[in-house]
């Protein structure tokens, strides 16, 4: 399958709109829950208690999200032959600058997240040598089976990140889910019960808790909402062959998540009370199965492997497709983009996060940090994308400020308060950044609102969304797409 070349970018970056139901979901499944679930998210269930299960709560919540884009992301995507989120705005607001500024947002957010998957992996490399690798070793070779991996990224595109996805998938979610199944067993059994976690493990953060009583809610909605806003992720929405295909691949993917990560997180609270644990939460997934001798040690490395993969593989080939076209390509918007452009881009995507990752690898504890600071970013691209989606008076000057907004803001407020801003009950800096930035994006569209011809524009892509679903629907450019103007018009 991975022989078949692809014949323009649209391949290059949906796979040729190919794929069934079954392939839809563990590319899903493998892009939505990276490798770091295993170390940083099981670490915050290790340190922090119940509201580690804030992964599995938006992870269902993310479902949810999916089935309420599906049809107008896959009717546009096909309609207009889009390949990738930002040509999708392009699309909706008919605007440059939105193209350039949502590209923007998703690139510099989704670096921090690669970096991340090159740390998880050296960890796995230190676990795995006994220790005998030190840290920028580790790294190093993470790097270097990254840069391996992504000759076959560069070579396939979308389409190879997608059949890797199946076998990596099925190594990280189907043994990893066996592998912590065993290891809750191997927990109630040998003085690890629910009864011995520390205290406060079992209650959410309140009022008077360092947190604040918002922080939980706060996490939740941010990851929840951000979802969709990683390029890698929404672009699933333009791989399948029908709405149909993403209602099936929502059903089989959500047991499959829940299951998965109900396990992991499971493992990591009832293991907090191991001291090996407390000292050093983020280690939890390799401490105990290594407990368990070197062949489950294997294969529970195997398994962060696999989920690392897919996930970085996906996020620099996301970041290498919108890069060419939607930064690169916008220069040339009356070619079609060259292919060797985006192979480049990803090339060059995996060199800065490779250097990134050796620069700032002193330890690899408390890399849900970096996680979390990558969605404080992504999540700005929220308002702009539903209410996009969503609202019909949404403008490209409301959402060109709405974006420019939020991201200065979620920066200057990170630096600010790097874990929660205590005044406002434990809210997150994406999250306060993100009403800002949805506040300013109405008021703006409000105050300066649609000509009548761009009315006509908007409820010509609405009246897509809500036709009856036609496979034989011509498509059109994305460089003619301004032509629905006229069409509207006459």
């Amino acid at each position: 399958r991975g022989k078949k070349r692809d014949a323009s970018f649209s391949d290059y970056a949906t796979a040729g709109r190919s794929f069934g139901p079954f392939y839809g979901t563990m590319a899903f499944i493998n892009t939505f829950l990276p490798g770091t679930v295993f170390i940083s998210f099981a670490g915050l269930a290790a340190l922090s208690g119940i509201v580690g299960y804030y992964l599995l709560a938006y992870a269902l919540l993310g479902v949810l999200l999916m089935l309420a884009l599906s049809k107008p992301v896959f009717r546009w995507g096909k309609r207009f032959n889009l390949g990738t989120q930002s040509d999708l705005l392009a699309l909706r607001y008919r605007s440059r600058s939105v193209r350039v500024v949502a590209s923007v947002i998703g690139i510099v957010s989704t670096i921090p997240w690669i970096v991340l998957g090159l740390q998880s992996l050296a960890l796995v490399f230190e676990f795995v040598s006994g220790g005998a690798l030190a840290p920028l070793v580790a790294v190093g070779l993470s790097v270097a089976v990254i840069v391996v991996r992504q000759v076959w990224t560069v070579r396939h595109g979308m389409r190879g990140i997608i059949v890797s996805d199946l076998v990596q998938g099925i190594f990280a979610y189907f043994v990893g889910s066996i592998i912590a199944i065993g290891l809750i067993v191997a927990l109630l059994t040998n003085g690890h019960g629910f009864q011995d976690v520390p205290e406060g493990f079992t209650s959410l953060r309140g009022p008077g808790d360092v947190y604040g009583p918002l922080y939980a809610v706060a996490i939740t909605l941010t990851g929840a909402l951000g979802t969709w806003c990683w390029p890698d992720i929404f672009v699933r929405l333009f791989t399948v062959k029908s709405t149909q295909t993403i209602r099936r691949t929502a059903g089989y993917a959500a047991p499959i998540m829940v299951v998965f990560t109900f396990s992991v997180l499971t493992v990591a609270y009832l293991a907090s009370s191991d001291d090996r644990v407390a000292a050093a939460p983020d280690h939890v997934w390799f401490i105990l199965a290594g407990d368990g001798g070197i062949f489950l040690l294997t294969l529970a490395a195997i398994s962060v492997v696999g989920a690392t993969l897919g996930n970085v593989g996906a996020n620099i080939q996301a970041v290498g497709a919108q890069a060419a076209n939607d930064i690169v390509g916008i220069a040339r918007p009356e070619r079609e983009v060259d292919v060797r452009v985006a192979k480049w881009a990803v090339a060059i995507t995996t060199g800065v996060s490779a250097v990134i990752a050796f620069t700032t690898m002193s330890s690899v504890s408390g890399l849900v940090g970096l996680a979390m600071l990558s969605y404080q970013g992504i999540v700005q691209l929220a308002p702009t994308l539903l209410l996009g989606i969503f609202w019909k008076r949404a403008t490209a000057a409301g959402a060109v400020s709405g974006m420019v907004t939020g991201f200065v803001l979620a920066a200057a407020l990170q630096l600010l308060y790097p874990v929660q801003i205590p005044w406002l009950g434990g809210l997150t800096s994406g999250i306060v950044a993100m009403v800002v930035n949805a506040l300013v994006l109405v008021a703006v569209s409000l105050l300066r609102p649609q000509t009548a011809l761009e009315r006509s524009r908007v409820s010509e892509l609405w009246s897509i969304t809500a036709a009856a679903e036609d496979p034989k629907t011509e498509v059109v450019s994305l460089a003619d797409a301004a032509d629905v103007e006229e069409t509207a018009k006459s």
